[in-house]
């Protein structure tokens, strides 16, 4: 199981309603609307990185209001 937050820059006023939508995703496990140089925090997770990259791209990203998403892997050292 891979897990990461993603970081999310929206358009102005779309914070709440980005964070509602993609709580609703599969592979989610929250979302949150954040105050700071990001709107939303998400965790996700899938069985691969692959499938997290996709899950990103094909799901996450295409949510209207987004302007940009920077992923960062939970890493275990």
């Amino acid at each position: 199981m891979v897990q990461a937050y993603i970081l999310i820059q929206t358009e102005v006023g779309k914070a709440t309603t980005v964070a509602e939508t993609i709580a609703k995703l599969p592979g989610v496990i929250q979302a949150e609307d954040v105050t700071g140089p990001y709107d939303v925090i998400v965790r996700a997770q899938a069985d691969t990185v692959d499938e997290l990259g996709r899950m990103v791209v094909a799901k996450i990203q295409q949510v209207e209001g987004i302007t940009r998403t920077l992923t960062c892997p939970v890493v275990h050292l």
